[in-house]
């Protein structure tokens, strides 16, 4: 007989990851739906790149 009454495993790969930039007076701020962020940058594109290797990292 098996036990039926444990949490169900998971099938696949849950994407939890969702990025967004969001500008703050002169800076842009990544952050993630897991609750990472990175620093503060003046450099809007550079903080787009740390969106980007959060999501290859996760």
């Amino acid at each position: 007989m098996t036990n039926t009454t444990g949490p169900a495993a998971p099938t696949q790969r849950e994407s939890s990851h969702e990025t967004s930039v969001t500008e703050k007076g002169a800076f842009a701020v990544a952050q993630c739906s897991c609750g990472w962020y990175a620093p503060a940058r003046r450099s809007r594109d550079k903080a787009r790149r740390d969106a980007d290797q959060h999501e290859a990292d996760a």
